[in-house]
């Protein structure tokens, strides 16, 4: 990692997971951005706003010691088979320690709205945590374990926010999978895509999700990392757009056609028809405008994405 450019304003940010989705969701949403960003990778070659660190491996680079206002964890590990969910804990603590060790004012760490577990109404972060599967349970972990390093810490601990996201358009399952690979696919191949339905008759509704757009991502992050430099911020903040997006709009939005290239299925028992958050804290400091949310927005978001090949 090359020295400070002198002329560059703005916070110094270290990102640590920036080779994984939303790290590369972010380098394009972040170009010409007023931030320092230092992209931490774990293999790859560095260039001169990278560092080459496994965190769960080694110590704190000494180059970074007094180099950095804020550290965004967005490392972690995602649900699929076999995959070691207990180490989303030690990768928020790694972050939090990081921060500690180079003097960070603030470290952010990427939690999910899994830790809230059912329930439809919109989930405010005052509520209880209640995981209803193993990957919000372990986002849950890494929250009290960071916490709880805090405490241990004392009075020079950096301030620290756990980041309950919601689906991002492009790193979800729907978009980012499902669609993404539908595409890819040759069209002789192609077998039509399936969306749970809840309840009977075609007027019944798909599944809704909280839902943000990578470029709207980027732009909130950018917004919290300058905010914590000029005061305290929340322990935990919901991350979404306005509102909640019907799935199958986003399908149509892609121009896929129902019965054609998808098709629906009855939802199974225990299905989560609806998944909202409470924006209004998030919306205090960092408001998006409500196309956000639509799913015209999200689709828009997600194909500029895919056009810089993110």
């Amino acid at each position: 990692m090359a020295a400070w450019q002198g002329l560059m304003v703005g916070p110094r940010v270290l990102v640590l997971g920036a080779s994984g989705r939303l790290g590369r969701m972010l380098r394009r949403g972040w170009a010409g951005a007023d931030l320092r960003p230092v992209w931490q990778l774990r293999h790859e070659p560095a260039g001169v706003d990278e560092v080459v660190w496994s965190p769960l491996g080694a110590p704190v680079p000494e180059i970074l010691s007094g180099r950095i206002d804020v550290v965004l964890g967005l490392a972690g590990v995602v649900p699929r088979p076999g995959a070691a969910l207990g180490d989303n804990a030690r990768l928020g603590l790694a972050a939090l320690r990081a921060g500690h060790a180079v003097g960070a004012r603030h470290v952010f760490l990427a939690s999910s709205v899994a830790v809230y577990g059912r329930g439809e109404a919109p989930h405010s972060e005052d509520e209880a945590p209640a995981p209803a599967a193993a990957y919000g349970r372990a986002k849950l972990e890494m929250e009290q374990a960071a916490r709880a390093e805090v405490r241990a810490i004392g009075p020079g601990a950096p301030g620290l926010t756990c980041l309950r996201i919601g689906n991002v358009a492009g790193a979800d399952a729907l978009l980012g999978g499902s669609v993404a690979t539908w595409q890819t696919t040759p069209s002789d191949r192609r077998v039509p895509l399936v969306l749970d339905r809840f309840g009977d008759g075609p007027a019944a509704p798909g599944p809704r999700r909280a839902y943000i757009g990578p470029q709207s991502l980027a732009k909130v992050l950018a917004c919290l990392c300058r905010h914590a430099m000029t005061g305290p911020l929340p322990d935990c903040l919901n991350i979404a757009a306005p509102g909640v997006v019907d799935m199958a709009a986003l399908l149509g939005e892609t121009g896929l056609v129902a019965g054609r290239d998808w098709t629906w299925r009855a939802a199974a028992a225990g299905a989560l028809p609806m998944l909202a958050l409470d924006d209004a804290r998030l919306a205090r400091l960092c408001a998006l405008p409500p196309c956000a949310g639509t799913a015209a927005g999200l689709v828009a978001e997600w194909r500029a994405m895919q056009a810089d090949g993110v």
